[in-house]
Parts: C-alpha cells; structure tokens; sequence
C-alpha cells in the first residue's frame, strides 16, 4: 500500500516505514503529524474521489532537523570593485511514515 501525500507544496509518494525529507515542519523529535492525502493505492484498488480521500489518514513521526546542500552565491558588478559571497542551506525535516489508514 502507498499513498501521494501533499508535503510542502510537493507531492511525494510515500509508504510505511520510508524517511521522507519535507520542509522544515513545527514540533519536536518524536511528535507525530499528518499528511493530507492527494492518491492511495492499496494492490488493485486506486483512491482518488475527494470525499473518499477524506476517511484517509498518513500519520509520520518527526525523526529530526536536517540541512540541504550548500549553495553559493556570488554578486559581481564590473569595474567598481564591488563583489559580495553569500551562502545558503535550507533547514529541511526528517519525518518517518508510521501509517496509511482508513478512518472514520
């Protein structure tokens, strides 16, 4: 069974036990959070009507905060000596999917 979950303003597609990486979420190490659910398939049924969608539940657990690359950037203006180097790293969140269940 899997599911395409909304995370981010992405659409990642998940399933028990996979580690996704989403932006940076609020709560700690250990809290749970849900996804709203956008397609489940479960073997040879595929869900996707909206009110069907809404008795669907994808629970994940927060593993931790992680950092993406390194991105440089670097400012440069021709014959006035002005040059600037800057940096960036995105804050991202572990969070490990704990269940697809159907509720309510």
């Amino acid at each position: 069974m899997y599911a395409i979950v909304r995370a981010g303003g992405r659409q990642e597609k998940v399933a028990v036990d996979d580690v996704l990486t989403v932006d940076k979420l609020a709560g700690e190490v250990g809290s749970t959070v849900t996804f709203p659910a956008v397609l489940v398939v479960d073997g040879d049924d595929v869900v996707s009507a909206a009110e069907a969608l809404a008795r669907y539940e994808v629970t994940a657990e927060i593993v931790g905060a992680v950092k993406g690359p390194k991105i440089n950037i670097m400012h440069y203006r021709n014959k006035t000596g002005y040059k600037r180097r800057m940096g960036h790293r995105q804050p991202y969140t572990e969070v490990k999917i704990t269940g697809i269940k159907a509720g309510k």
